[in-house]
């Protein structure tokens, strides 16, 4: 059976750091907190887990943090958690199972990450992170934000899930931000995936022309990794329509099936867009075509709706408007099946009742 350091970095998490260790505890052999500046009792309740608390202090490089509690570690394999994850007991269960099954020779195993849900706790975004690493393999941590681990040779994937619940009391909303202004003043030339990842910190201010001209930088670069590119189309048809410049829409998502069979995202976005351009016919020859796509195996994000709620209750509307009736409430019941308990599939029962 292998053995586990688990490598933390904190900073201000006394609201969520307890339920993370105690998520995690019975799984690891080594707990390593290094803590980058709290003013709050963190590193009190670090201390009530594990001797091994230090401090570093914070150079704007996440990176630098996670490689400075990598260095700490004595185990077999390393893994990291951010404070506000949560290991599910059927989750740690897998994870147990795992740690006494391990290859030894195994250099990463990768899991995915339940990054955001909605109020019922249903995923709305997962994701597929390296999270397990070989010790004596010396993996280092790479960029200063968004940090990352390149994949070895002898990496695999397995079916455990963590779960990201956000800290309600998460510092400066700007911070990530700031860190790539502050890089970008510098006039130091970014790689293809900071240009992508500075891209989605700007859509996610609001600064959609700003947003735009990145994703469209980070696109005509040619070096992203596939699921970023069509990603960035994604993101750039919505950019598009929020700055009006309709006519930019359906080109870009058509350019997402240049790097890989269409995805369901793309498919509704232009269902969207006809749908605002009231062609029903044509919005709804969209949202099926997503419904009846095979799900993708991806490594990247996966926006969970898209393959089915969203596309169903969509249908739905577009059956209506065309006069379809009974349609539409076929799938109006096929989104229930998705999402049992959503306001959108009462609000469409009740109308077509009172029809």
């Amino acid at each position: 059976m292998i053995t586990i350091s688990l490598c933390m970095i904190v900073k201000d998490e006394e609201a969520v750091l307890a339920r993370c260790l105690d998520s995690v505890k019975e799984a690891v052999d080594e707990i390593i907190i290094v803590d980058t500046g709290s003013t709050d009792n963190t590193k009190e309740i670090a201390k009530k887990y594990t001797s091994k608390v230090y401090d570093f202090k914070w150079i704007d490089d996440f990176s630098a943090a996670r490689n400075e509690a990598y260095s700490k570690a004595s185990m077999d394999y390393q893994m990291w958690l951010d404070a506000d994850d949560v290991i599910p007991p059927e989750e740690l269960t897998k994870l147990i199972a795992l740690k006494n099954e391990l290859d030894p020779g195994v250099n990463m195993v990768s899991m995915k990450y339940h990054t955001a849900f909605d109020d019922q706790g249903h995923p709305l975004l997962t994701s597929t992170r390296g999270r397990l690493t070989r010790r004596k393999l010396g993996i280092k941590w790479e960029d200063p934000i968004h940090e990352y681990m390149p994949i070895p040779p002898g990496n695999i994937y397995a079916d455990i899930y963590i779960h990201h619940k956000k800290n309600p009391k998460e510092g400066d909303g700007n911070r990530n931000l700031n860190i790539y202004t502050n890089l970008e003043a510098s006039l130091k030339p970014m790689n293809a995936r900071q240009t992508y990842y500075f891209a989605r910190e700007l859509k996610d201010h609001g600064m959609w022309a700003k947003s735009a001209w990145y994703f469209e930088k980070f696109l005509d670069s040619g070096q992203g990794w596939l699921e970023d590119n069509i990603a960035s189309c994604l993101a750039l048809s919505i950019a598009y329509n929020t700055l009006g410049a309709e006519e930019k829409i359906v080109p870009v998502l058509i350019r997402s099936f240049n790097y890989d069979a269409p995805r369901a995202e793309i498919c509704c976005e232009l269902g969207y867009y006809y749908k605002r351009k009231e062609d029903y016919r044509t919005a709804f020859h969209w949202f099926h075509t997503a419904l009846n796509l095979e799900r993708p195996d991806s490594k990247g994000f996966v926006l969970p709706d898209y393959l089915d709620y969203i596309p169903n209750i969509e249908c739905c509307v577009c059956r209506y408007k065309l006069g379809d009736i009974e349609g539409a409430k076929m799938y109006n019941e096929r989104a229930a099946l998705a999402r049992p308990n959503s306001p959108g599939v009462e609000h469409n029962r009740k109308f077509f009742a009172e029809l």
